[in-house]
């Protein structure tokens, strides 16, 4: 049975390829989903793309997924330090998750070093642009098939 991967993104990511390049690369969001799916169609996984700048979209999406989604890589963006509820919802529906950023959050700002959501996911991948989220894909589904 093929395995079902949810890819979300939160907030500003639409505007990647434009926003502050130096930190988050120049692909925009769209080139970096088209190079993940055919990454994931290499490993023989389905994946859906979504993206909010709307933090209650983004619970609707975590919420839908426990319904159909083996497992989720989730760019929260600036609400990886903010948000209490984004770290309930993906605490809730009990999906292995892996928190992903583009740039190097342990080397930025200090409000940005701490996530509210790294602690309810298996693990978070950042600092490799957008090989990051191929490096979370690889091990979510490694994960996964070590479940079986």
């Amino acid at each position: 049975m093929t395995k079902s991967i949810l890819v979300l993104n939160g907030p500003n990511l639409n505007f990647l390829g434009k926003r502050e390049p130096e930190h988050y690369g120049s692909l925009t969001l769209e080139e970096i989903n088209q190079r993940l799916q055919e990454f994931a169609l290499q490993l023989g996984v389905e994946v859906r793309f979504y993206q909010s700048n709307h933090e209650g979209a983004l619970i609707d999406w975590i919420q839908a997924a426990a319904e159909w989604a083996d497992g989720i890589l989730f760019n929260p963006g600036g609400y990886s330090h903010t948000s209490v509820a984004l770290r309930d919802a993906i605490s809730s529906v009990r999906l292995p998750a892996i928190e992903v950023h583009l740039s190097n959050i342990a080397a930025r700002e200090e409000f940005r070093q701490r996530s509210l959501i790294a602690p309810v996911c298996l693990g978070s991948i950042s600092g490799l642009g957008w090989r990051s989220y191929t490096a979370a894909l690889m091990a979510l589904v490694e994960i996964l098939n070590d479940a079986e």
